[in-house]
């Protein structure tokens, strides 16, 4: 299993949960997100993408088979994130958290 990052990369518009560029979430060992004042509309979406890098799949349209990017279902406001893995032994770097 791998450790699982997901960063604010881009606003477009808006975003009604208070997400910034450089917000920073992990993905604890239950599979929730750390700090928990996550959008639920984008984690819904976000989802299917996080499963298989977790668990070590990759997604054969993304350049770097460690990251994925997907985009919440806002059309208005739409809000990009950058999910990345890394081997569950390997700490995370001190990035800014977001909250």
């Amino acid at each position: 299993m791998y450790k699982i990052k997901i960063r604010v990369v881009s606003v477009r518009g808006h975003c009604a949960a208070n997400l910034k560029v450089g917000d920073i979430f992990e993905i604890d060992n239950n599979g929730q997100p750390v700090p928990v004042q996550f959008c639920g509309w984008a984690f819904v979406t976000l989802w299917p993408f996080i499963t298989p890098l977790r668990y070590g799949g990759t997604l054969p349209w993304e350049k770097d088979p460690n990251k994925a990017y997907v985009s919440c279902p806002d059309p208005e406001n739409t809000v990009v994130f950058e999910i990345s893995r890394t081997p569950d032994d390997t700490p995370f770097e001190s990035d800014k958290q977001a909250f």
